[in-house]
């Protein structure tokens, strides 16, 4: 979406929908084609911000058309309600309930159940349709009988009528459809959904309530759906029951596919692409129902070689063609500065509501085990993390730091003892409840947001600092929410990438890359940071940077670091804590660790028995 000029995207769609009755009838297209396009295309705006945004595929759409077309047909066809327009919002407000009770249970898996579950679901609301309820949907038959929408504004009357009368009222409604799914994926939200298609680990590490998200961008497609089906049923005249249909989920992913998946305009196209070649391969080429052979074909060839859709290659070709130079390549970009900028607070958080005070313990392990069946990682570890300082973490391969490490985050709940941030007991917390508290980690592999900007991601792990694990404020440009921007180029120039900003992750140095990974950690504005391995892979140059991006941010924050570069622990840590076979072997100072005897034999091949 463009930068800068945030109505230009609204302008040009409603300038087309007011071409469009100059235009398409010179190309062949009928006014009854023309509104089933719009039907389609609303309709798929809402899977579009499912599944291009969100990245969440869902076949059982119809489940949710269906719904709110036939509430909306039920309550008009007898005579409860006289009011298309009222109709239509109570069709979609059934259909956002459906979507609700239907999102708690299929959200609960990802990947391809979570789309087995949608697909199951469709077939229910089906079946119930067709069977329990026909005496209510018409069943086969359907509900004929639904009427026109009739505007009466003082001593003016209009009544809609087929044909243009009808595309009138349909170009309205997408047009509104439209400018809220621009809002939506302008604000915070749609910053967030998006973070939660690339990456929802990391989403979720950074602070945000993932699953509330996701629940989120499930009722807003069901609320779209539900909208596009009460319209169907108020063009055709009648509610058809092939409306629940899978066939009818299934064109749209494939219109959806055709269009541009992430685009909001993908499904419309699609829907232009798709409606065109039936109607000119059935009427005037005469293949009869042969036409979804050659159509399916189209779709193979479409996705094939344009796998982004046919918006998503226009927009490929238009960055090539105006495609600019990134800044320097990381081995000519300035190096991190001795004295780091300060990253202040920026408003009220909960986490900032009282200072540290130096000495207090800030984190604590009490007797923490970890057992995988008959497999025991950690066994009753205790350890405790006072204010201010840097704690390094050490030992063999196999040692289990890593599970030690996920554990402290609450990624994976100890299967005994108990783990305290700040006096309060963590033990079993959500990871992105115990980032709203203030402990975040970075990871040993990378967990980025590749298909965004780096200053993106750090504006993902910002947001959550500033809005709390979860909120709707979806008509609300992100940018304009307090704090974040400035807090944004603030943790770029503590991690010396501000000249990087706007290069896609994807073309970063694994070192810039390791340093954007410990920026997520620190944009939420941490009490407590836990890195995992900063130094892992890098070259020498890379090491250097990342060990003085160490010493820069440990002032006035407290830090735990597991680290397999032993001088880069001696050289940052205050106290070190040793870890052989899943327990504590040695604590103390690097000095007292040097010289230690049950440390040197660990790293060279083990600990007597005795």
């Amino acid at each position: 979406m463009p930068r800068g000029r945030p109505l230009l995207l609204e302008v040009l769609t409603a300038l087309g929908l007011v071409l469009v009755p100059f235009v398409l009838p010179y190309v062949g297209f009928a006014p009854g084609t023309v509104n089933q396009i719009l039907v389609w295309g609303l309709f798929g705006i809402g899977f579009d911000i499912l599944f291009g945004y969100t990245g969440l595929l869902s076949f059982g759409q119809s489940a949710f058309f269906g719904t709110g077309g036939f509430v909306a047909a039920y309550l008009l066809t007898n005579n409860l309600m006289t009011s298309v327009l009222l109709a239509l919002v109570i069709g979609t407000l059934g259909a956002m309930l459906a979507g609700v009770l239907v999102g708690m249970i299929a959200l609960r898996r990802t990947g391809i159940y979570f789309a087995m579950i949608t697909v199951a679901i469709a077939e229910t609301f089906f079946f119930v349709e067709n069977s329990p309820l026909s005496a209510l949907t018409g069943g086969e038959n359907g509900l004929p009988g639904v009427p026109t929408p009739h505007f009466v504004l003082g001593g003016f009357s209009y009544q809609v009528q087929n044909g243009w009368s009808m595309y009138g009222f349909l170009a309205a409604c997408y047009f509104i459809g439209m400018v809220v799914a621009l809002r939506i994926m302008r604000s915070p939200v749609g910053a967030v959904l998006i973070a939660i298609r690339d990456n929802p680990l990391r989403a979720r590490a950074v602070g945000h309530a993932v699953g509330a998200y996701k629940l989120a961008a499930f009722v807003i497609a069901a609320a779209y759906a539900g909208f596009a089906g009460g319209l169907l049923g108020v063009l055709q005249g009648f509610m058809p029951p092939d409306a629940f249909t899978f066939a009818t989920s299934g064109q749209l992913v494939m219109q959806t596919a055709i269009g541009g998946m992430g685009t909001l305009y993908g499904p419309l196209l699609g829907a232009v692409v798709w409606l065109y070649l039936r109607d000119f391969l059935q009427e005037v080429v005469g293949l009869g129902s042969t036409w979804k052979l050659v159509l399916g074909l189209v779709f193979v060839l479409l996705v094939c070689f344009l796998r982004r859709g046919i918006i998503g290659g226009l927009q490929d070709l238009a960055a090539r063609l105006t495609a600019k130079p990134h800044p320097p390549a990381p081995e000519e970009s300035a190096p991190i500065a001795e004295v780091a900028p300060p990253l202040a607070s920026l408003g009220p958080s909960p986490r900032h509501a009282h200072a540290q005070e130096p000495g207090a313990i800030v984190l604590e392990a009490r007797g923490i085990t970890k057992a995988y069946g008959g497999i025991v990682a950690n066994r009753d570890i205790n350890v405790s993390v006072t204010a201010g300082e840097l704690r390094g973490v050490i030992g063999p391969n196999g040692a289990g730091k890593s599970t030690f490490f996920k554990m402290l985050t609450c990624e994976v709940p100890p299967t005994s003892g108990r783990i305290l941030f700040e006096g309060r007991d963590i033990t079993g917390y959500d990871v992105s409840r115990v980032c709203q508290l203030g402990l975040t980690k970075s990871y040993q592999v990378n967990q980025l947001f590749p298909r965004l900007t780096l200053r993106h991601n750090i504006m993902i792990a910002a947001l959550a600092e500033r809005r709390g694990r979860f909120r709707l404020d979806l008509l609300r440009r992100a940018e304009r929410v307090p704090g974040l921007a400035l807090q944004t180029e603030q943790t770029l120039a503590l991690i010396g990438l501000t000249a990087r900003a706007d290069v896609p992750v994807a073309e970063l140095a694994y070192g810039e890359k390791r340093r954007l990974e410990i920026g997520l950690a620190l944009a939420s504005s941490p009490r407590l940071l836990l890195l995992d391995e900063p130094l892992a892979g890098m070259s020498p140059r890379e090491r250097r940077e990342t060990v003085q991006l160490l010493k820069n941010i440990r002032r006035g924050r407290t830090l735990v670091v597991v680290e397999h570069d032993m001088d880069a622990v001696f050289e940052l840590a205050e106290r070190i804590t040793v870890l052989h076979e899943g327990t504590v072997l040695a604590e103390g100072t690097p000095a007292e660790i040097q010289r230690s005897s049950l440390v040197q034999e660990a790293y060279l091949g083990g600990v007597a028995a005795e």
